[in-house]
């Protein structure tokens, strides 16, 4: 069976220059923070890589700090704010586990940033909200990603890091979904802090970054050495850094455009009955977030995995969890939200994979509707 994998915002198959990258970073061995040629080397590798992740998400080289992934890029910040003074978090209602349980168990208090039924996150609340701070609470932190994992949706960061700005909070962006797929600029998105992480695009799993802003201070979470100038400590992972930065640069040179096969996808799936999740608002380009009434997500994920075709039923983070999308229940989508299923594309996706996609779906949901009732 040829297998479509289609599944690129849980993880999207390692580039072939990212490939290359960490194996000779494998070849070459040295720890980068020994000063012979050996180590030398190995933090020559580092430092590009930095200064490629810079281009990639904006900022100086300089305020690069490397991760384990985006889970402990977005925990750093919001440990960060935290440790610095915040007491009081907001955190959009759409924002991933690794925002919203950090937030939880970092021993602030949080209140939910609302959106609106097509997953945009309501500035009009957030301005009010923060209108009426509290200075007991300390300084206002706000986290509010770029793009939602789930259903593509462009969040409006721009503007809402004017509302933060003149509040003097700190703004954090999980850029996770977004770096690599649209143009991503922490100065210009007004972003205190932003994330990103490896795997998404092209490059190994288990690094991330997070890049940080004249406004906000970083406190490690985790002690040791002096790596990443003091804020991270632990030897680098260079194979994995190496191949972060060159599936950066390759993202960079070739941002492959969806768009015009998704739509056609959700065209056609939307005249077989399906509902199109968030349609009209702003989304990356190789997202499709797709309800189908009376049909389960996860019976619509095996039925097509069965066929050769490799989806989601939302975030990676929750596989194997039998619970409602977070997201798509703030959304106020009900029942549909059980009935949706994601599908990702990217740098390796061709318009017949996402045509066969659909021609697979429809053999599913005829083949449904031709079973006799129980």
């Amino acid at each position: 069976m040829t297998r479509v994998y289609l599944d690129y915002n849980a993880t999207a198959p390692l580039r072939p220059e990212a490939l290359e990258a960490v194996t000779r970073a494998y070849a070459l061995g040295g720890n980068p923070s020994s000063i012979h040629a050996a180590g030398r080397a190995a933090r020559a590798l580092v430092e590009q890589a930095r200064t490629e992740i810079a281009a990639l998400i904006g900022g100086p080289a300089s305020t690069v700090v490397f991760t384990s992934g985006g889970t402990e890029a977005n925990a750093l910040a919001v440990d960060s704010a935290v440790a610095t003074g915040s007491k009081r978090l907001i955190v959009s209602a759409i924002e991933h586990d690794s925002v919203l349980e950090t937030a939880k168990a970092s021993g602030a208090s949080v209140e939910i940033l609302p959106v609106n039924a097509e997953g945009l996150a309501d500035l009009a609340w957030l301005a009010e909200r923060l209108s009426r701070w509290d200075a007991a609470d300390g300084r206002p932190f706000v986290a509010l990603m770029l793009a939602n994992n789930e259903t593509g949706v462009i969040q409006p960061v721009r503007e809402a890091s004017e509302i933060v700005r003149a509040a003097e909070g700190w703004l954090h962006v999980d850029a996770i979904q977004a770096a690599g797929k649209i143009p991503t600029d922490s100065r210009a998105l007004g972003a205190d802090t932003l994330s990103t992480s490896a795997h998404k695009l092209g490059g190994p799993q288990g690094v991330g970054a997070l890049t940080f802003g004249p406004r906000a201070t970083l406190v490690r979470r985790q002690h040791g050495g002096g790596q990443e100038r003091g804020r991270r400590a632990g030897t680098e992972n260079v194979p994995g850094i190496a191949g972060f930065g060159a599936a950066a640069m390759a993202a960079l040179r070739d941002l492959n455009d969806q768009a015009p096969m998704r739509d056609a996808a959700a065209e056609r799936l939307k005249a077989l009955g399906a509902v199109v999740i968030a349609e009209t608002s702003p989304r990356l380009p190789n997202t499709l977030c797709v309800a189908t009434p009376g049909h389960t997500s996860d019976l619509q994920v095996m039925k097509l995995d069965l066929a050769g075709f490799m989806v989601s039923a939302g975030s990676a983070c929750s596989s194997g969890k039998v619970k409602a999308s977070h997201v798509l229940s703030a959304m106020g989508l009900g029942e549909l939200a059980d009935c949706a299923i994601r599908v990702s594309g990217g740098w390796g996706t061709t318009e017949n994979d996402w045509a066969a996609f659909v021609d697979a779906w429809s053999e599913i949901r005829h083949a449904a509707r031709r079973a006799p009732a129980a």
